[in-house]
C-alpha cells in the first residue's frame, strides 16, 4: 500500500494542487496530512474543499486551531494576518471541518501515527536534529510537520517522516514538499514538485496579505 503523505499546505492552493496531481499520477492508494490546512496565503476556503473532498485524514494545525477556537500560540505578523483572512473567509461548514479535526490520529491499523509538532505537544517544533526513536511508541511510522523542512529518519523501532510543507517550504527549496509511504517495504521517499508562485504572489498582494508571504516563497524561506 502507497501513502500520499503531506502536511502544512497552509493556504496555497496552486502548490496544493500540483502535489495532488503528482500523487493522482503515483496512483497512491491513500493521501494524509499532518495539519495546518490553512494560513498565510489566500486560498483558505479552497484548501480546505480539496482535502474535505478528498476524505484526507487530518490532524489539526497551530493555525488551523487558531481559525476556529482561542489559542496561546504566538503567531508573528504574517501568521497573524492569515489566520485572520482565513477566520474571515471560511464558511460554517469549512469551519465545523476544522474544529472536528483531532490533534493525533493512528491509521492504517494503528501502524501510522498522524500529529503537526510532537506527540508530546503538538505545537512543538521537531527539527531534523530532534529527531529520534525515542519520538515512536507502538506505530511503525510517525509522521509530523509544522518545521516545514522535509526530512526522514529510519531507525530498527520505525520511520520518523516530516514530508515538509506543501505551501510554504522552509528548507531553502521553494518546490511543494510532500512524501510517499510504502507501508509493505516500509520505506519513505521524499518529493518536490514546481508550482506556480507567480500566481501565489499576485494572490498575496491582492489580499492584501504582507507582501514577504509571496516573496519568501521563491527562496523557500
Amino acid at each position: 500500500m502507497h501513502v500520499g503523505i503531506i502536511s502544512d499546505v497552509h493556504s496555497n492552493l496552486p502548490a496544493l494542487e500540483a502535489v495532488l496531481e503528482e500523487l493522482e499520477r503515483s496512483a497512491v492508494d491513500a493521501i494524509v496530512c499532518a495539519g495546518d490546512v490553512v494560513g498565510y496565503n489566500p486560498w483558505p476556503a479552497d484548501c480546505i474543499d480539496r482535502l474535505r473532498d478528498l476524505e484526507v485524514p487530518t490532524v489539526m494545525g497551530n493555525h488551523d486551531r487558531a481559525v476556529v477556537q482561542e489559542t496561546t500560540f504566538r503567531f508573528n505578523e504574517m501568521a497573524a494576518a492569515g489566520v485572520e483572512l482565513a477566520s474571515e473567509q471560511v464558511t460554517e461548514p469549512q469551519r465545523d471541518w476544522l474544529t472536528s479535526l483531532p490533534t493525533e490520529r493512528l491509521e492504517f491499523d494503528g501502524r501510522l501515527k498522524l500529529i503537526h509538532g510532537h506527540p508530546a505537544d503538538p505545537d512543538r517544533y521537531t527539527y531534523p536534529r530532534d529527531f529520534s526513536p525515542r519520538l515512536l511508541e507502538d506505530e511503525d511510522v510517525l509522521v509530523l510537520g509544522h518545521t516545514h523542512i522535509q526530512h526522514v529518519e529510519r531507525y530498527a523501532e520505525g520511520i520518523v517522516v516530516n514530508p515538509g510543507s506543501v505551501g510554504q517550504p522552509r528548507d531553502g527549496d521553494p518546490r511543494a514538499a510532500y512524501a510517499i509511504l510504502d507501508l509493505e517495504t516500509l520505506t519513505v521517499e521524499t518529493h518536490r514538485v514546481d508550482y506556480d508562485v507567480d500566481r501565489v504572489q499576485a494572490a498575496v498582494t491582492e489580499a492584501g496579505l504582507p507582501e514577504r508571504i509571496g516573496t519568501r516563497l521563491a527562496r523557500g524561506e
